[in-house]
């Protein structure tokens, strides 16, 4: 009679530990599935995106969004740089086949002055210096993007890395979750 309580807890024991190793695993994919497919956690370091973005927000970002509809010049990416084995948050200002330049700190787009309204021009006119050097025509290929950091003096972006290929785009936007004063969604 005793043998046979201790063989069912035994049992029942085994059951468990199956039972939560089955929930962890059905977990686990869950996450890994929406991380790929549908929303990516970010967690802004540095200054590069201020005053849109600061250091230590946490969000996430629209990996469907992108996949589906691609990006548009101004949206806030997602950029995976190999070299340093990391992701940074940039803005899109050129787009594939275009012709960026910056000239006196003006966006030319294909020659064009193109206005960046997101831009705080009252930050940039705290900034003692240049807030943005001037920047010589680069034509992009089929499947680059020319991205900026809004806080310009403070950013590595295509200006050190060049052009950053699609591939190595792998969202678009933020949705501040932390702090809770910052809630909200940045797209531009």
């Amino acid at each position: 009679m005793e043998n046979e309580k201790n063989e069912k807890k035994e049992f029942d024991l085994v059951k468990e530990i199956i039972s939560f190793v089955k929930d962890m695993a059905v977990c686990m994919v869950i996450v890994l599935v929406i991380m790929h497919f549908i929303v990516r956690p970010i967690g802004v370091m540095g200054s590069s995106m201020y005053p849109t973005l600061e250091e230590g927000e946490v969000g996430l970002s629209d990996v469907i969004g992108y996949r589906l509809n691609g990006l548009e010049r101004f949206d806030i990416a997602i950029v995976y740089i190999e070299q340093k084995d990391e992701h940074l948050v940039k803005r899109v200002v050129g787009l594939p086949g275009e012709t960026v330049s910056y000239k006196d700190g003006k966006l030319y787009i294909n020659g064009e002055y193109v206005e960046e309204d997101f831009l705080d021009t009252e930050y940039a006119r705290t900034y003692d210096g240049v807030f943005m050097e001037d920047v010589e025509e680069i034509t992009l290929g089929e499947d680059e993007y020319f991205c900026l950091g809004d806080n310009r003096p403070r950013s590595s972006d295509s200006r050190y890395y060049g052009p950053f290929k699609k591939d190595k785009i792998k969202c678009k936007g933020v949705f501040v979750l932390w702090p809770f004063n910052k809630i909200g969604f940045h797209t531009w």
